[in-house]
């Protein structure tokens, strides 16, 4: 069994094309919206995540500042995840900035799989477009940090919404984070499995790991390496927490 997938995602930004190009086509513009570091070299996207490594993408079409497009190879089972970008420039500084997410999951379990990824993929292109829109031109650092395994993700998220004033909706400014860094922000995007925070100097970003912890997975751009400290904030938040466990 499996399912082949088609995500897409369309937004208008407030950023030229050449922009949007190099968000998309460079390893430190991925940087600043994508998950983990990214290297783009010889024809191949490569994606470090943690300790781990996604499968190499090839380029499959670039046309630059029109469109680019890259996969990574079907593996036994069938599986493969590609993109697609077109890009098309609206005057005035603005420019439509379209992705399409596809592939195919395989396995009789490919439905939690997808949810997870569907809902992390609707977080990185809100998060490209809130990049383009606010920080167009400027590379972030990627910091990303896990907090204790959860077993009861309702609670867990409740959890985290405490820590910002209650449950948030995109537009809603909040206050949170390390006593020795709060942080202020804007919402930009909220599901059941992600939540982005703008701030003036960063986007803040918690995700619902696949069979795993939450993880903050943020992107700044000035100041030092954050990840120990929002790793300690995430342990500290969950300390007594009922959501967290080995289960």
């Amino acid at each position: 069994m499996g399912q082949s997938f088609e995500l897409p995602h369309e937004a208008v930004v407030e950023a030229t094309p050449e922009e949007v190009w190099e968000a998309i086509s460079t390893g430190p513009g991925i940087d600043s919206w994508f998950m983990g570091r990214s290297d783009v070299a010889d024809g191949v996207v490569r994606t470090a995540f943690l300790h781990g490594e996604l499968p190499p993408s090839t380029v499959t079409a670039a046309e630059p500042l029109q469109r680019l497009a890259h996969s990574s190879d079907k593996a036994d089972d069938g599986r493969f995840v590609a993109y697609e970008f077109l890009v098309e420039g609206r005057g005035q500084g603005s420019t439509l900035v379209r992705m399409v997410t596809s592939g195919f999951l395989p396995g009789d379990d490919w439905h939690d799989e997808f949810e997870a990824m569907s809902l992390g993929i609707e977080l990185f292109f809100a998060t490209l477009a809130e990049h383009l829109s606010h920080f167009a031109g400027r590379a972030a650092r990627p910091v990303t940090a896990f907090g204790p395994m959860v077993h009861d993700w309702p609670r867990a998220w409740q959890t985290l919404y405490a820590a910002l004033g209650g449950p948030p909706s995109p537009g809603d400014r909040v206050r949170f984070g390390p006593v020795e860094r709060p942080v202020e922000g804007v919402v930009y995007v909220r599901n059941s499995q992600t939540l982005g925070i703008r701030a003036d100097n960063a986007v803040y970003r918690f995700l619902q790991g696949f069979n795993g912890p939450m993880i903050a997975a943020h992107v700044l751009f000035d100041g030092p390496d954050e990840g120990p400290l929002w790793q300690a904030w995430l342990k500290e938040l969950y300390a007594d927490d009922g959501a967290v466990g080995c289960g």
